[in-house]
């Protein structure tokens, strides 16, 4: 028998920390820089960290055989993504931000369910009901949804968690490349994919020193490392435990906006997020026996 260890909950915890971080970087970040010139600068930064790493492992990106697979994720899992949620954090809190992002495995089960042209169970069901009211509680309660263009921000972030839940389908079904390929490829390819929008969306103004280690953290620490500590949770513990990390982002979201930024966070972001996270948790089936001992078979 082995055990969720307390190394890999130390694990689970820290991605959880980085990636609800990321929106806090964002968040100062965009209005500052830009969206498009922070988020090309995060993927390239990734892409280089990534390479190197690569080069280190001696792990081959095969760029020429998987070209259209990597552009394929880099276009839903990092490029359109991380466009629009800059857009979002223009107008938009960190801790709301997060919660928004909390709602992918939602949008996942809709298009694995249309995909595979499977109805949903009552359990499903009733989890994207809870996860419709709980972005309807946490947004209509936000005095943040009355700023002008809130409704575009909270629209593109909602599309954001979309871009997700296609790229989470699509690699399911397309089990041709492995993960950390996956994660190097779809970073340069983002890269390329974004580069052309910064000729029509230039930087908004020369980066300070600030705004310089915010995009190094997002791009070094926030997809290069936390996409290896993802993959290394997935061999150690299992792709299903490793959800877990969808559930505490927000958490930490909402924590590092409110004690970094003094973003306000009332009743109605506790509720709706934990109605958000509840009717996740009832789409995807987790449960909190999924960290408990599994057979040792299942590392065979």
């Amino acid at each position: 028998m082995t055990t969720a260890s307390p190394t890999n909950l130390f694990r689970l915890l820290l991605l959880s920390a980085i990636w609800g971080a990321s929106f806090l970087f964002i968040r100062i970040g965009a209005p500052a820089l830009g969206p498009v010139a922070l988020m090309e600068a995060r993927v390239l930064l990734a892409a280089v960290f990534l390479a190197a790493v690569a080069l280190l492992l001696r792990r081959p990106l095969a760029w020429r055989a998987h070209r259209r697979h990597y552009l394929f994720i880099g276009l839903f899992n990092s490029a359109l993504p991380f466009l629009l949620f800059g857009y979002a954090a223009l107008t938009l809190s960190a801790g709301m931000l997060s919660i928004l992002n909390a709602t992918s495995p939602l949008w996942a089960a809709l298009i694995a369910a249309v995909w595979r042209r499977a109805p949903l169970d009552r359990r499903a069901l009733a989890g994207l009901a809870l996860g419709v009211a709980g972005v309807a509680l946490l947004v209509g309660f936000d005095r943040i949804a009355l700023k002008p263009g809130a409704g575009f921000a909270i629209a593109a972030s909602l599309a954001a968690a979309l871009c997700y839940a296609v790229a989470s389908n699509y690699t399911k079904s397309a089990r041709t490349v492995e993960p950390f390929a996956n994660a190097h490829g779809s970073m340069w390819a983002a890269s390329l994919l974004m580069a052309p929008a910064l000729l029509a969306f230039p930087p908004a103004a020369p980066p300070t020193a600030d705004i310089i280690a915010i995009v190094g953290a997002l791009g070094v620490v926030c997809s290069g490392v936390a996409y290896l500590l993802y993959f290394r949770l997935i061999d150690d513990i299992g792709a299903a435990p490793a959800l877990t990390v969808t559930f505490l982002i927000p958490l930490f979201g909402t924590f590092f906006g409110w004690l970094f930024l003094d973003e306000p966070v009332g009743w109605h972001t506790l509720a709706g997020g934990a109605v958000v996270i509840a009717g996740t948790a009832l789409v995807t089936g987790f449960s909190p026996r999924l960290l408990v001992p599994r057979k040792a078979a299942a590392h065979a």
